[in-house]
């Protein structure tokens, strides 16, 4: 490998390495009701969450846990 070969793929590597994706921050949605009931609940959740900037499988992750 000649000198500059090796500098112009060392160089390239941090851009390589930043390129990588950041993790998405996960919501625990709890709730002690089943999922039928507490739809409604989820549905203003999650539009509270949208006008805050945040969409589920965007930039977050909502996770609904319970019955």
């Amino acid at each position: 490998m000649r000198r500059r070969e090796f500098i112009t793929g060392a160089a390239a590597w941090p851009l390589a390495a930043r390129a990588q994706q950041a993790s998405v921050p996960v919501i625990g949605f709890l709730r002690n009701t089943d999922a039928a009931s507490s739809r409604p609940l989820v549905a203003a959740f999650r539009r509270g969450l949208a006008d805050s900037g945040y969409v589920d499988g965007q930039n977050i992750a909502i996770e609904p846990l319970g019955r």
